[in-house]
């Protein structure tokens, strides 16, 4: 099997995964802080890594590849908080998609300046991806001013995990467990010093059994998305991997029976055939 179409194999099962985790992560965000979440999510994918990386016989990375886990640990810090709350209010069908086409456009925007200026139809693609995003935000279902604040928060946490995207593919190849592990460690500090901020108390690990599937399923993601960056291009590997609100939206309507509006069916054809588009 060719290695590009590996890495493609892999970032679709890390959006897979990611979607499974985003809607596990929002559910947990309706009986807890998110920060709280954002603990127990990270605690959980943790244990799953530490042990992994012992299994697979995993060292340390070398300082640079720390650093860059660091940094992708604070982004996806920032990213899971945004969206564990924005999805907590609901909607989303437009939340999830929003997060995701913030995210996707990043890493291609960084690809714009390491290598090159995209294709045409990439340029169409980021076109459509805002018209769909407008698409998606035309049917609040929560009152206007809860709606807004969700949708800002998605665009806040499409920013984290785009950060996600393209620092945590600066890492050594070769290794997948071990720097992950490396951006928990940080995603755990910042969320204790979040919570000591708020003067929230430390949850306990029984105390939300969703916001530990949701770490298990988002460690999952990122060690598929590692590897799918070790097999293809970075943009690739991301833009296959924004394809994650597909199974949170789907996970909604069939848990949660939300109703997505014409204009937000409409909305996620746009951003699916943007993704397409940038892709090409």
């Amino acid at each position: 099997m060719p290695l590009d179409v590996l890495g493609i194999i892999f970032a679709i099962i890390s959006a897979a995964t990611w979607g499974g985790g985003d809607f596990s992560g929002g559910q947990a965000a309706r009986r807890s802080h998110q920060f709280q979440v954002l603990l127990l999510a990270a605690g959980s994918g943790m244990v799953v890594l530490l042990i992994s990386a012992m299994v697979r016989g995993e060292s340390l990375p070398d300082g640079r590849s720390m650093l860059w886990g660091a940094a992708a640990g604070a982004a996806g810090a920032l990213g899971m908080a945004a969206l564990y709350r924005a999805l907590s209010r609901g909607n989303t069908a437009s939340v999830a998609p929003t997060s995701a086409i913030t995210c996707a456009i990043l890493p291609v925007f960084f690809g714009l300046f390491t290598a090159g200026l995209p294709k045409p139809a990439q340029l169409v693609g980021f076109a459509l991806a805002f018209v769909g995003i407008w698409l998606l935000s035309r049917s609040p279902s929560r009152g206007e001013k809860a709606f807004k604040e969700g949708m800002l928060q998605a665009f806040v946490s499409g920013i984290g995990f785009g950060g996600f995207f393209i620092f945590m593919a600066q890492v050594g190849k070769g290794q997948v467990f071990a720097p992950i592990l490396v951006a928990r460690s940080v995603t755990l500090i910042i969320a204790l010093i979040m919570l000591r901020l708020n003067h929230l108390p430390t949850p306990r690990l029984t105390s939300n059994p969703m916001a530990v599937l949701a770490g298990v399923l988002d460690t999952g993601g990122n060690v598929f998305y590692l590897l799918a960056t070790q097999f293809t291009r970075l943009d690739i590997a991301a833009l296959l991997s924004s394809f994650y609100p597909a199974s949170t939206v789907m996970l909604a309507g069939l848990v949660l029976k939300e109703k997505i509006a014409p204009a937000q069916w409409a909305g996620m054809a746009a951003c699916l055939l943007a993704l397409i588009l940038i892709l090409i």
